[in-house]
């Protein structure tokens, strides 16, 4: 009977529990973002009611605990982004979006081959958005990741104020296990600041109009100071006596061309018509020499300050070079 009785009481706590992460509105730091909202204009019934709907998912939790560009080699993140597949439906995205990307690259100054693989390496071209419901991955990102609760708890604010803003349900929108949101995958604080009116309907929709997709990417790096007709990334041509010290996983430029010149790993010069990774600048600009595990031992590159702005859209240097390769090979198919 004893055993009975503490296998109840185990069984009514763990249902409290339960029920405790089902209401976000019993969270300790609930009220006090409620009232943030409404000194914002927000309608604190409204985001009561959500809070309250809103479901704790462990398997976002899980999923952000140990994301791929922290747990695979270069090697091993190369293989799932550059494939034959994505690169053709790359091809067939530019043909279909051809007058769009045009018109957002002369006016951002953005290449139509890097706004296409951006899209084609986050959501495979809008097919893949994801299915978390975007107000239960922001709440439980901010209320129980306790890493990076702040963070996320911004975004979830962020959300509520996208709703009006954006004309969007966010009880009902879907999005990736970070609440990122539509074809380029925009975190609501993204979406907010960097998503324009691509095709002047008064509107902006990145979850079904290309044009603001298409225009919302090039304006993100335009006001992250992509340089228009500047070089990302070239293998570098290691001498007999190079210098590997001075490669690291950093991305960001720090030396010059020179400098890399003089520790005998020169950049692969386009002249050599063997690399298509290629660019050719003069010894003073500034790159990163980083060095990446590849599939058939490490790579050498020497990177530019537009590798470095591919990464203010996802902080891995694994995704940068994925974006990379992906944009010269859908170009490459392109010029065929």
């Amino acid at each position: 009977m004893k055993k009975r009785f503490l296998g109840l009481i185990l069984a009514a706590s763990a249902f409290a529990f339960g029920s405790t992460q089902a209401s976000y509105l019993n969270n300790e730091h609930a009220q006090a973002f409620i009232q943030e909202l409404a000194n914002e204009g927000v309608d604190a019934e409204r985001v009561r009611s959500l809070l309250k709907e809103a479901k704790y998912q462990q398997r976002i939790i899980d999923a952000i605990s140990k994301p791929a560009e922290r747990t695979l080699t270069w090697g091993e993140y190369q293989k799932i982004f550059i494939q034959p597949d994505r690169i053709a439906q790359g091809v067939e995205f530019w043909k279909e979006n051809r007058d769009i990307l045009e018109a957002a690259e002369e006016k951002y100054g953005v290449p139509a081959a890097i706004i296409t693989a951006i899209i084609g390496v986050e959501t495979r071209y809008g097919r893949h958005a994801g299915n978390w419901k975007a107000i239960d991955a922001l709440a439980t990102l901010g209320f129980d990741y306790p890493p990076r609760a702040a963070f996320f708890r911004k975004e979830l604010k962020e959300l509520f104020l996208l709703e009006k803003e954006a004309g969007i349900d966010i009880s009902e929108v879907k999005g990736s296990y970070a609440g990122a949101l539509g074809t380029p995958q925009f975190i609501p604080s993204s979406y907010r600041a960097y998503a324009v009116d691509g095709d002047g309907d008064g509107k902006i929709d990145l979850i079904n109009n290309n044009a603001d997709v298409i225009h919302s990417v090039a304006n993100y790096f335009a006001k992250h100071r992509w340089q228009k007709d500047y070089p990302v990334a070239a293998k570098a041509l290691l001498r007999h006596n190079a210098d590997k010290s001075i490669f690291s996983t950093s991305y960001e430029p720090s030396i010059t061309l020179s400098d890399a010149v003089a520790a005998g790993a020169p950049p692969i010069s386009c002249a050599t018509k063997r690399e298509k990774f290629c660019y050719d600048l003069p010894g003073s600009a500034k790159a990163a020499p980083l060095v990446l595990d590849g599939a058939k031992g490490d790579e050498f590159w020497l990177v530019t300050h537009n590798f470095y702005v591919i990464t203010r859209y996802n902080h891995s240097r694994l995704y940068a070079m994925a974006v990379f390769q992906l944009s010269q090979a859908i170009a490459e198919q392109m010029e065929k």
